[in-house]
């Protein structure tokens, strides 16, 4: 525990068999109270590997999408008693070592969510290899979401989050969709429901078995991401409704 509050990492994995004892090597000892890796019907030995290194595993019997992972895993750490949770991808592209002080700035309430920036300080996302077309197009998404959501944020695009449980509890995250723009959407409802987001510098690893979108679906991530602004601001504007940013919208059970 830190600061008396119950730490859970989730780790929503696709094809990661290769990367997940690395991974799970560089958490830091006496910080994390619970596991759990999410499966999502990888083709490969993900779910046997994970297992095998002591951890708590739910496999998806068909691939729901990135989103839906998530959704798993936060219900999950909900069920679970977790009081701050932690998404780290188990593909070994974010440093693991971090854990710690994201859970920390979240358990001393200093925020409600905290996210490891690939573009804040001197060591970042090309520095580690990020494709020079995947940082001009993080850059740009990023300044229009920072005018639309009225934030400034260096980067909405990062996997490596910390929340506290305020934060699943309250965010209709349902209504979020399965797929890779799930991250986009949430951040947004963060900002909507006046949550206060913080951000870590954190370096980043590209490599051929860590996780990565293609060009074409890049591409349908950035109009995602486009229309998630777009929707904000109309709705704050009350020029719109919409599921993401309603009070009715569809809560995670926890159950």
């Amino acid at each position: 525990m830190i600061n008396g509050k119950r730490v859970m990492v989730v780790m929503p994995a696709y094809k990661a068999a290769l990367t997940i004892e690395r991974t799970l090597g560089e958490v830091s000892p006496g910080i994390v109270d619970d596991f759990l890796l999410v499966d999502d019907a990888s083709p490969d030995d993900t779910a046997v590997v994970a297992e095998k290194l002591g951890l708590p595993v739910i496999v998806h019997p068909k691939n729901r999408g990135y989103g839906g992972n998530q959704k798993t895993c936060y219900n999950e750490a909900l069920r679970r008693g977790a009081d701050v949770i932690i998404m780290l991808h188990p593909d070994y592209q974010y440093s693991p070592k971090l854990i710690g002080a994201m859970a920390h700035l979240v358990s001393s309430d200093e925020f409600d969510a905290v996210l490891g920036s690939r573009i804040l300080g001197t060591t970042g996302a090309m520095a580690g290899g990020m494709p020079a077309w995947k940082y001009v197009a993080n850059r740009v998404l990023t300044g229009v979401e920072n005018l639309l959501l009225g934030v400034k944020l260096s980067e909405y695009h990062t996997g490596y989050r910390a929340f506290s449980r305020r934060v699943l509890e309250t965010l209709p995250l349902e209504e979020c969709n399965d797929d890779f723009v799930f991250d986009n959407e949430m951040l947004a409802q963060a900002v909507w429901w006046g949550f206060r987001i913080g951000e870590i510098s954190c370096p980043t690893r590209y490599f051929a078995e860590a996780s990565s979108i293609n060009f074409r679906r890049s591409v349908k991530y950035g109009f995602g991401v486009l229309g998630t602004a777009i929707t904000f601001r109309l709705a704050k504007w009350k020029l719109s409704k919409s599921p993401l940013f309603s009070e009715s919208g569809k809560r995670l059970s926890g159950k």
